[in-house]
């Protein structure tokens, strides 16, 4: 079984790393793509997240190799994962309440807290089940979603998972106006199976099968996902807020794809230049760059936001204008990214 490291799994990750600043730091007049649908439907920024999620899967099969490789045992594996999860959802919280602290109001749910809860569970489910086992929870997890989403409907305000989120997170939600999160507690479950579709994908990259089949049957089921999200999105929409069944197909399918795609150029052609550089570099120091990019947008952002209008917008027009200011967020990441990168710190824990 193959446990080298991939340099698909960085690059993707990096590419990941670099839309999440970009999208994240979109301004009034954004390009329609860069911004989120309203609620049904999907934007190139709704993949952003579950992409993240689904390579945390793959990544997660690969790292937790290495670790058996070394001798650990499955309870020094689930301290690990235990301790990990730990460390990003209080990183979360305190992004979330930077740089002004209201436990009354604090935020409590968030990307990276999703991430953290994602990264357990299927943590969990990884370690104490075999391939079978992994497919049951996947297949569970978006059945009881379902099962608990579909009498209410999916309205906005009014579905199961906004009255759960009204019920246990009033008033620390994502602002004081929302009666849900887009980061709630049942959207979670479909969640989770979003981050075990990239374990099953890591489970196949750590098989003997040759590369070239690899890459066929990972393009294959992400295209199978796809389909079956578009034939359930006239059941249950697809919908990034509360993450719904077809939501999570659709994503991993089209992470498979990516991913298909730059694993077959990268490890399989042996392809690299300056843009696979670029998205490595990124990706090597992935969620050092998230915390930074939040700290910067809040530290920055009310000046720099301004005085990028100011200089564009009466001659670029408002979405290029929101495009500049995020282009110059993702710059001054990479310079971050690429000082940690050249002294050789890696955010390990």
């Amino acid at each position: 079984m193959a446990s080298q490291r991939l340099a698909s799994l960085d690059i993707f990750r990096g590419l990941t790393m670099a839309s999440m600043v970009m999208v994240n730091n979109q301004s009034r007049g954004g390009y329609y793509q860069l911004r989120h649908a309203a609620w049904h439907g999907w934007t190139f920024t709704d993949l952003v997240f579950p992409f993240f999620i689904w390579i945390v899967g793959v990544a997660m099969t690969l790292s937790t190799a290495k670790r058996v490789e070394r001798g650990e045992n499955k309870t020094q594996l689930l301290i690990h994962t235990i301790k990990r999860a730990a460390i990003i959802f209080v990183i979360g919280l305190f992004l979330n309440g930077f740089p002004n602290y209201n436990l009354s109001t604090l935020r409590i749910p968030g990307v990276l807290q999703r991430i953290a809860i994602c990264y357990l569970i299927a943590g969990i489910i990884f370690l104490y089940s075999g391939l079978r086992g992994r497919i049951f929870w996947l297949v569970g997890c978006s059945a009881l979603y379902w099962v608990l989403m579909a009498p209410g409907g999916y309205d906005m305000h009014t579905n199961f998972a906004a009255r759960v989120d009204a019920m246990f997170l009033s008033g620390h939600m994502y602002s004081a106006t929302k009666t849900w999160d887009p980061e709630g507690l049942i959207s979670t479950l479909p969640a989770i199976s979003t981050c075990l579709f990239g374990i099953l994908t890591g489970m196949l990259l750590r098989t003997a099968v040759p590369l070239a089949e690899k890459t066929t049957w990972i393009f294959l089921g992400g295209n199978a996902l796809v389909w079956l999200a578009v034939i359930l999105d006239n059941v249950q929409p697809i919908n990034k807020p509360i993450w719904t069944v077809p939501y999570a197909l659709l994503t991993a399918g089209l992470a498979n794809i990516v991913f298909a795609a730059i694993y077959w150029f990268t490890d399989g052609r042996r392809h690299r230049a300056w843009y696979t550089q670029f998205f490595t570099i990124f990706g090597m120091n992935a969620i050092a760059v998230y915390v930074f990019h939040g700290l910067l947008g809040r530290l920055l952002g009310p000046s720099l936001r301004p005085a990028v209008y100011s200089l564009f917008e009466s001659t670029a027009g408002a979405a290029n204008t929101s495009l500049i200011y995020s282009l110059i967020h993702v710059s001054i990441c990479f310079l971050f990214a690429y000082t940690l990168y050249r002294r050789g710190w890696f955010l390990k824990f």
